[in-house]
């Protein structure tokens, strides 16, 4: 496969053609597929002299109608592709029929299934869609994927508060998160603490004016005797033990990381420049909608 190569056209062409993508040659898949926005999407081309060229490209019509080649695509899953993918799409149309919806979903799982073909074993893929058509979407990628390797369905807040008319505000996407295996490669993703948390937790500051949490020093023993010691003066509550030897709880106080309260007992100092942040959720709140009057960074 060739690196930093824009294809124009067709995926599912490109994507079957095994000189352009063997298997298992992707370590991570995007994809925020339209749904049924009734626009003509073009590839723009410029003349020599900068005008719009006459000669344009239609790349995609977002308006999906079940029309022959949804059909042509639909036989093509039942009888050729993967035996449970066949027998879901197949059901699903018994149960909603010729619609749009219907011909979204074909033309998703023919590229879907195309898709976890050249994903690596170590790689993952991350699906953006809306509730329009999620809960179908997740049945799809669970018979082409897997239910075991579903990692996470991620709730994005997208805009602010709407007025819709007989209904809740809709106001969120989902990203489905898929994994092609369990040997995936996961690299820890971290937020910034909001000011309430800091203000709440870290609300310490040492000699060095560096910030802090207080934090326990006793964990569960579970009838062990190990950490049942006294620490200047102090035992760990009953049912609970030191979670640091005698040694490390002196290394601890020699490096000033122990915190005393008023009435003499030790707490952990945890260092606001050493915590990574918080660690990412599943629902996203602080990813702002790109508009179109927005300027990217370069």
């Amino acid at each position: 496969m060739k690196a930093n190569v824009l294809y124009f056209g067709d995926n599912l062409e490109i994507l079957r053609n095994r000189e352009y993508f063997p298997d298992e040659c992707v370590d991570l898949i995007y994809l925020d597929p339209p749904f049924n926005s009734k626009k003509d999407y073009n590839i723009l081309f410029k003349e020599n002299s900068g005008t719009e060229s006459e000669a344009q490209i239609k790349a995609f019509t977002d308006t999906w109608h079940w029309t022959q080649a949804a059909q042509d695509t639909y036989h093509d899953i039942v009888i050729n592709g993967p035996l449970k993918v066949g027998k879901l799409i197949g059901a699903l149309h018994d149960a909603i029929g010729h619609n749009d919806v219907m011909a979204y979903l074909v033309m998703m799982t023919a590229r879907l299934t195309e898709l976890h073909r050249v994903l690596k074993p170590t790689g993952s893929l991350y699906l953006h869609c809306d509730p329009t058509a999620s809960h179908y979407l997740k049945l799809v990628l669970d018979q082409i994927f897997g239910p075991a390797n579903f990692r996470n369905e991620i709730v994005w807040k997208r805009t602010s508060a709407h007025n819709d008319p007989k209904r809740f505000g809709r106001i969120h996407d989902i990203l489905f998160f898929y994994s092609k295996s369990n040997n995936t490669i996961w690299n820890s993703v971290f937020a910034s603490y909001d000011t309430e948390y800091l203000e709440t937790y870290y609300k310490y500051t040492d000699e060095n004016d560096r910030r802090f949490l207080s934090d326990n020093l006793t964990a569960p023993s579970h009838g062990s005797s190990s950490g049942q010691y006294e620490w200047r003066g102090k035992h760990p509550p009953e049912g609970r033990m030191w979670s640091y030897k005698k040694e490390n709880m002196e290394r601890l106080e020699a490096e000033g990381r122990i915190f005393y309260t008023r009435n003499g007992y030790p707490r952990l100092k945890r260092y606001l420049d050493e915590m990574p942040g918080m660690p990412a959720q599943s629902i996203w709140t602080d990813v702002i909608n790109i508009r179109s009057w927005h300027k990217e960074d370069q």
